[in-house]
């Protein structure tokens, strides 16, 4: 029997995921909408939108006064949206933010002037889009055959510093090639990885799937870049096949095999896999020696004549006590319904439940003839019901809620619509080895990740699946927005000796060790902890690496500004030895301004050792003679005063009247 294993990453990513909601949204509130150009490569959702009202325009000018324009997932040119404002009609921009942030640097860097080169399909739309952002200034490359001869006949002569950008989704086995001709530290090559992440995640899920299978499934688009990008990425390890839908496997011939791998383009619905995923695995459809299909379910249903174990029927309740419910079917039989079987809530009884003379739907569990008695189900009912609602939600990709019920081996589980659901502690979010137990009884967000209808139904959800997307895009968002100066409000999220990892909202931040505090310290944790909120600001952005660095210390904190405010030459203060070197000894001022001692000025003569007069700890009187600002360097002094005190004495015996002489 072949197995049949589904790519993880398989499917929508985010940018398309968000540009199908925004046309669907408009749509179902009968807005007039026409996509510049087909929203995604994906004939079945670009045939369900049209049905729906939505048309397809390949120009501003098709545009009707009454229309809203989309902008698609691979964005356009600026001189499409100055068409679209000339125009005057209303615009939704669903261009991938990562798409966003190639338009960004191109334009930046053209105008900084630069050439831009870019990796990809010159007739792709996302790249037709790049290219509107660049002024004529670009050569589009598909390989690093094609890089490697720009290096080497025109680079030389072009007199310009050169960007490197590609297309979100190029391949990222030719991208790495790439790199390999790029002349190394020449400091006018500037190197920005655009692949997107989704991209790699699902190229690198896919090669490592295609590695384990016999036979290879690329659902998606004949004309998505992606889908077709997948395509090649598995024909490297073993058979494969490109296919739009379900349907299409009717007209292949496919080999046996053992171990069967699917894997879908960005622009695939979920619907789309499953349909794939489930032709495979199961044996839907039976053909009889005649070759004629027949539906094996529907042949079952109507080989049922009377009330049979799992068939579903309708019943009205005609009595409820403490433990069942009574049920009339219409039929010879009496109907009981153990409370077990009404609810899986433990605190209702059945009054709570159902009252007498409702109609119910039931599940025949058991059909006792001899009795005329018949143990009936609503729980399984409600469990079908919901279980449906799950596999919808499954197929949508819907975020669901509920409260965490039990922590069991492995994981946790929860109940929605009736049906419960598994996490693993994998799935849950939460470190390795951490404790499940801080999750019982949370609301919590998840995804379900796997469903099976065989025996007993199963649901597999994911609290992970849902904060990582979050992530993606809080991390798009602020890709997109960030700069130098923004401030934030994050949580410290982890501590290491150079610095502390604070939470921006789905991005993290570093805080140097020498940003947390203005005086010297061995570890951030003698500062901050783990889950501490901060105040911080961007210090420096570095899109390239994903790193961003972030500032704590604030300006009126700083010690020695609060010393030069408070402080002047000839103030007498109290200061205490910290340290103590051949040539004096350093005592702090105030917390993080130490001044400096020197040895000829610790006494009124000369002193050979250091530590014969003072010791670490000592609280000292002192002068303080001299302030260098430029260089934040204090002196001080104890044999100022023990001077001061001398003059004064000298001076009240001069001042002192003679005394009487009789």
């Amino acid at each position: 029997m072949s197995r049949v294993k589904v790519a993880e990453s398989a499917g929508f990513c985010f940018g398309v995921d968000r540009a199908v909601k925004m046309v669907y949204g408009e749509l179902e509130n009968n807005t007039r909408v026409a996509t510049l150009g087909p929203i995604i490569h994906n004939q079945d959702v670009v045939n369900d939108m049209k049905s729906r009202g939505a048309r397809i325009i390949e120009s501003v000018d098709e545009l009707e006064s009454d229309e809203t324009v989309v902008i698609r997932s691979h964005g356009v040119g600026s001189r499409v949206y100055e068409q679209i404002k000339a125009k005057g009609n209303r615009m939704l921009d669903a261009t991938c933010p990562f798409v966003s942030r190639i338009h960004k640097i191109a334009a930046e860097k053209t105008a900084e002037g630069y050439f831009i080169l870019i990796a990809g399909d010159k007739n792709h739309p996302e790249v037709q889009g790049i290219v509107g952002h660049c002024d004529k200034n670009y050569l589009v490359f598909k390989d690093n055959f094609e890089l490697k001869d720009f290096f080497e006949k025109k680079y030389k002569n072009l007199e310009k510093r050169v960007a490197i950008v590609a297309q979100t989704t190029y391949n990222i086995v030719v991208w790495d090639m790439c790199l390999k001709v790029i002349p190394k530290d020449d400091p006018n090559v500037v190197i920005f990885d655009t692949i997107c992440n989704a991209t790699d995640a699902r190229q690198s899920d896919a090669r490592e799937l295609a590695e384990q299978s016999d036979l290879m499934l690329v659902v998606g688009g004949r004309h998505s870049s992606n889908t077709v990008k997948l395509f090649e990425v598995c024909s490297r390890y073993c058979k494969t096949f490109h296919i739009e839908n379900a349907d299409e496997l009717r007209t292949l011939n496919l080999p046996d095999a053992e171990k069967i791998g699917i894997t879908a383009g960005a622009s695939t619905p979920a619907y789309i896999i499953k349909e794939v995923q489930t032709k495979m695995a199961e044996n839907e459809i039976i053909k009889t020696n005649s070759d004629e299909e027949i539906d094996f379910a529907e042949a079952l249903d109507q080989s049922f004549k009377k009330i049979h174990t799992g068939e579903k029927v309708k019943g009205i309740v005609v009595e409820v006590n403490s433990n069942e419910v009574t049920v009339d079917l219409g039929t010879k039989h009496t109907g009981y319904v153990k409370l077990e079987d009404l609810t899986d809530d433990s605190t209702k009884t059945p009054a709570d439940i159902v009252s007498v003379g409702d109609e119910i739907e039931l599940i025949v569990i058991k059909v006792n003839d001899a009795e005329g008695t018949v143990a009936l189900s609503k729980r399984k009912v409600d469990e079908q019901a919901g279980f449906e609602k799950i596999t919808k939600a499954y197929e949508e990709g819907t975020i669901l809620e509920a409260a965490v019920q039990h922590v069991v081996n492995k994981g946790v589980t929860l109940n929605i619509y009736g049906v419960r659901v598994f996490i693993p502690a994998s799935q849950t979010g939460l470190p390795r080895g951490a404790e499940l137990d801080q999750l019982l009884k949370k609301k919590v967000e998840f995804k379900i990740i796997e469903v099976s209808g065989d025996g007993r139904k199963k649901a597999i959800g994911s609290i992970k699946a849902v904060s990582d997307a979050k992530k993606e895009e809080a991390r798009a968002k602020f890709w997109e927005t960030a700069a130098v100066g923004d401030t934030f409000t994050g949580k410290v999220k982890s501590l290491t000796s150079f610095g502390a990892f604070v939470d921006l909202g789905g991005i993290d931040g570093m805080v140097h060790i020498s940003e947390l505090s203005w005086k010297r310290i061995k570890h951030p944790s003698e500062v901050v902890s783990v889950g501490d909120t901060l105040e911080v600001y961007i210090k420096d952005l570095n899109p390239e690496e994903n790193r961003i660095s972030l500032g704590f210390k604030k300006a009126e904190d700083n010690p020695w500004e609060i010393f030069k405010a408070n402080y002047n030459v000839g103030d007498v203060v109290k200061a205490t030895i910290v340290s103590i070197t051949s040539f004096g000894a350093f005592a702090q001022i105030i917390d993080g301004v130490d001044g400096l001692i020197h040895i000829s000025q610790i006494a009124d003569k000369k002193v050979e050792n250091v530590k014969d007069i003072l010791s670490v700890g000592q609280e000292v009187d002192v002068k303080i003679i001299d302030i260098d600002t430029e260089a934040k360097r204090i002196s001080i002094s104890m044999r100022a005063l023990l001077e001061d005190n001398a003059d004064d004495a000298e001076y009240d015996e001069e001042e002192a009247p003679a005394e009487d002489v009789e």
